[in-house]
């Protein structure tokens, strides 16, 4: 790829992108951060080597380059009605604006880009992707207000998330549609409670950053490797299938306290319809979780005898397993603190 110090500047860009959207007190300045973001993030996207991360760049910038069209084009029109008093119907252009932005952050029913775009990238772009550049059009969709549509990201967001994960052997791809799930739960926490979202977002966080750790310092990439991979280390292979559920949100890992936070954010709000399709959709998630797991639990599972013996624990493993640490047993120790004080 690119030397490191032309990579660190590239962050930054991308950082300070994000900063200036989630900072802005206009639209205007939303896509100026939005488009500085998109920019920086395409030279970290391409590498030399792989013709799938290319190709992966350049879908990411006909697509973030429609969504900024529409974005710039309603920001336009609503600048019209506020200074020139046109007759243009302010709700009609919040949402184009925000399925402009459903369309940046990847929520269903503008998803299709996403889990082939995920097919081409390294699994530090894919975190990148998965949790950095969901930022600022979260962030901008929190200041519209227009509950059905977000209603019908949401619902289509869950349910299309646990169908298109059923029939997946690519870790990558899997890992794009519970994105697609969480992103869900985040919008409709985006709904009633921004500080539930944010409190979401960054569990979600954690817990993919835990996952693509490990996938990238063994260069996973599809189900069968994770099989045939652990033989020697049963340590390793039973805390990957634990962050696999946590990550699913099966009580009582932590990736249960953040769901467990929006259910009760919804009953709250007597949304118990939404509720129980996004818990539905979410059993079907975990179900698929589950099978990918169900055989490396298993006591009789067949293992290769052939497979080359190699040096499993190193420092990134023991960063791991610190992490994963927290991961499964984060929810206990948040409740014991809970109960103490």
């Amino acid at each position: 790829m690119f030397n490191n110090s032309s990579k660190i500047l590239f962050i930054t860009i991308m950082i300070i992108g994000t900063l200036i959207t989630v900072t802005s007190n206009s639209w205007l300045g939303a896509w100026m951060g939005l488009e500085i973001n998109l920019l920086s993030f395409i030279p970290l996207l391409s590498d030399n080597n792989n013709l799938m991360s290319t190709e992966a760049s350049l879908k990411y910038f006909l697509t973030q380059a429609l969504a900024s069209t529409v974005l710039l084009f309603s920001s336009i029109l609503l600048m019209l009605k506020n200074n020139l008093n046109n007759e243009i119907n302010e709700s009609f252009t919040s949402m184009i604006i925000m399925s402009a932005l459903l369309l940046k952050s990847g929520a269903a029913p503008f998803h299709f880009w996403f889990p082939n775009m995920m097919e081409g990238l390294t699994w530090m772009n894919a975190l990148m992707l998965m949790t950095w550049q969901k930022i600022a059009p979260l962030m901008l969709i929190s200041y519209l207000n227009i509950k059905y549509l977000l209603l019908i990201s949401v619902i289509l967001s869950v349910i299309i998330s646990a169908i298109g994960g059923l029939n997946q052997t690519s870790l990558r791809k899997l890992m794009a549609f519970s994105s697609i799930n969480h992103l869900g739960w985040m919008l409709s926490s985006l709904m009633f409670s921004e500080s539930i979202w944010l409190i979401y977002f960054f569990f979600y966080s954690f817990l993919s950053f835990v996952l693509t750790f490990m996938f990238n310092i063994f260069k996973l990439f599809h189900l069968n490797q994770l099989f045939s991979w652990f033989v020697n280390s049963k340590i390793l292979k039973f805390t990957l299938f634990m962050n696999f559920l946590s990550l699913g949100g099966l009580p009582p890992f932590l990736g249960f306290l953040p769901k467990w936070l929006v259910i009760q954010q919804l009953t709250l709000c007597n949304q118990y319809f939404l509720l129980t399709l996004m818990m539905m959709s979410t059993l079907i998630t975990l179900f698929f979780y589950l099978r990918i797991c169900y055989s490396a639990f298993m006591m009789n599972y067949f293992e290769n005898n052939w497979i080359m013996k190699m040096n499993m624990i190193s420092n990134n493993t023991n960063m791991y397993l610190i992490m994963t640490f927290f991961s499964i047993f984060g929810l206990f120790m948040i409740s014991l603190f809970y109960f103490m004080f």
